[in-house]
C-alpha cells in the first residue's frame, strides 16, 4: 500500500515544502540572513552571541572547518545507511537538538516544534530545563526521543534538582544529561548592552524591534507568552523568571550527581566536559557518556574548541563510554568531522534555532532534513557507508589538542 496515501494534510503539505525550503535555505548561513529580519534584534543578538569577547563562537567553527578528511573512491555507496544505535534506541543520523534558554524568546512555540520535528524526523532532543514547555508535554510530543539537560539549582542541597529528575523520569525522558558548565554566571555582552535580565522587560528599543518584526508576533498571538514552564511548580504563583534568577545556578559537584546517579534509571551523561581527567572522573563514577562541549562558547571565551579536546576525551574513556560533540556544529560534514574525530553523534543548537526564527514552525524539520541529507552526502563521498564506518574516515586535524597529563589532573 503506498505510505503516502496515509499522510495528513499537514505531512502531505511539508513534504511539498521541504524541497523549496532545501532550494532556498541550503546553508545555515543563509538562514542566518533571513532570521535576523524576521525577529526581534535582541532576540537574535542573545541567540548569535556568547561569553566575553567572544572568541569561544569564532574557535568553535574555524577548528571544525579545519578538519579534512581523506575520501576514497571507487567503492559501492548506493546504500549508505545514516542511522546510529544510542542507548538501544536506532536513530535516523547521528545529530540531536540540543537546548537554547527561553527558546520560545527568539521563536514562540519552539519547545513544541522542536519536540515534534525530533519525533517525526527520529533524532533525540535534549529539552532543557529552561524550556518554554514542561517535560510532561515534552515527552508525550516526543515520546521515543526525549532526552532531559538538568541545570543545577543547589538551593536546600539540590532539592528542585533532584525532583525535576524524577519528573522527568516519570514522564517518560529516555535519558538524563546532567550540565557541568554553569558553575557560575557568564557575561555576554551583547545581553547587557540590549538589557536583557532575567526577569526580561522589554524596554523602548526593544518595544520598537518587536513592532518591526510582523513574523514574530504573529507566532507571539498563535503560541502565546513565552515562560520557563518548567519552573512555574517552584515559583510559588510568582513570575518563574525570577525563579530562575534567584536559584538556577551554583555547579554540580560530584558528589551530587552521584546521589542523581542512583536516583535515575537508565542512562545518564554529563555535559559540558572538556578535560580528560574530567571524563574519567565521569566513567570512573558509572555514568554512561559524556557529551563534550564549550556550552557553544556562551559560558568561558577562552575554553577550547569542543572539537580540539574531542580527540583526547575519546582516547581517554570512547572505549567504555558514549562520547558525543556539542557546539558549533551546523552541517552534515561538520557531522562527518565529529564522528572521525571520536564521537558517537553529535548536537546542534543554533542551527535548529535559527531555522525556526528564519521559516517559522516549519523550520526544525527542514534542519533536521538538511542535516541528514548532508550527513548522507558527506559519507558517500568519503567512500563510506554507514555512521560505524564513518568513525574510521582517514582524518587531519590540525588544532586537536595532544593532551599531557600534569600533576592535580585527576583531581
Amino acid at each position: 500500500m503506498d505510505p503516502v496515501s496515509h499522510q495528513t494534510p499537514e505531512e502531505a503539505r511539508l513534504a511539498q515544502r521541504l524541497p523549496l525550503l532545501r532550494r532556498k535555505f541550503p546553508t545555515v548561513e543563509d538562514l542566518e540572513k533571513s532570521a535576523a529580519r524576521r525577529i526581534p534584534r535582541f532576540a537574535f543578538q542573545f541567540l548569535q552571541g556568547g561569553a566575553g569577547d567572544e572568541s569561544g563562537l569564532s574557535r568553535n567553527r574555524s577548528a571544525l572547518k579545519g578538519i579534512e578528511i581523506v575520501p576514497r573512491y571507487g567503492r559501492d555507496v548506493r546504500d549508505v545507511d545514516s542511522s546510529v544505535e544510542l542507548f538501544g534506541h536506532r536513530y535516523a543520523a547521528p545529530i540531536g537538538i540540543s537546548p537554547i534558554g527561553m527558546d520560545g524568546l527568539m521563536w514562540p512555540g519552539a519547545t513544541e516544534l522542536f519536540a515534534r520535528a525530533a519525533q517525526r524526523m527520529n533524532i533525540p532532543y535534549l529539552v532543557g530545563t529552561l524550556a518554554t514547555a514542561r517535560i510532561e508535554d515534552v515527552a508525550r510530543w516526543a515520546a521515543d526521543v526525549t532526552w532531559f539537560q538538568l541545570y543545577p539549582i543547589a538551593a536546600d542541597e539540590h532539592r528542585v534538582s533532584f525532583d525535576l529528575a524524577a519528573r522527568a523520569q516519570n514522564a517518560g525522558a529516555k535519558v538524563l544529561v546532567a550540565t557541568l558548565d554553569v558553575p557560575v554566571r557568564s557575561k555576554r555582552p551583547r545581553d547587557l548592552r540590549n538589557g536583557f535580565a532575567m526577569p526580561f522587560r522589554l524596554g523602548y528599543r526593544n518595544m520598537l524591534d518587536v513592532a518591526a518584526s510582523p513574523h514574530w508576533l504573529r507566532a507571539l498571538a498563535k503560541r502565546g507568552k513565552p515562560s520557563f514552564a518548567n519552573m512555574e511548580a517552584y515559583a510559588g504563583g510568582r513570575d518563574p523568571a525570577a525563579f530562575v534568577a534567584g536559584h538556577v545556578g551554583g555547579g554540580f559537584g560530584w558528589d551530587v550527581l552521584v546521589r542523581l546517579r542512583e536516583t535515575w534509571r537508565g542512562p545518564m551523561l554529563v555535559k559540558g566536559v572538556l578535560h580528560p581527567a574530567d571524563a574519567e572522573t565521569a566513567r570512573s563514577l558509572g555514568f554512561d557518556g559524556v557529551i563534550v562541549s564549550n556550552h557553544g562558547g556562551r559560558q568561558f571565551d577562552a575554553a577550547p574548541a569542543s572539537i580540539d579536546m574531542l580527540p583526547a576525551i575519546a582516547a581517554a574513556v570512547g572505549r567504555d563510554m558514549t562520547v558525543i560533540l556539542d557546539s558549533g556544529v551546523t552541517s552534515g560534514v561538520d557531522m562527518m568531522r565529529a564522528l572521525a574525530c571520536g564521537a558517537q553523534s553529535c548536537f546542534s543548537a543554533r542551527a535548529f534555532m535559527l531555522a525556526l526564527a528564519a521559516i517559522g514552525d516549519d523550520g526544525a524539520r527542514h534542519m533536521a532534513a538538511s542535516f541528514i541529507d548532508e550527513f548522507t552526502i558527506a559519507l558517500g563521498q568519503s567512500g563510506l557507508r554507514s555512521t560505524a564506518e564513518a568513525r574510521k574516515a582517514p582524518v587531519r586535524h590540525p588544532t586537536a589538542w595532544t593532551w599531557k597529563a600534569k600533576e592535580g589532573d585527576s583531581a
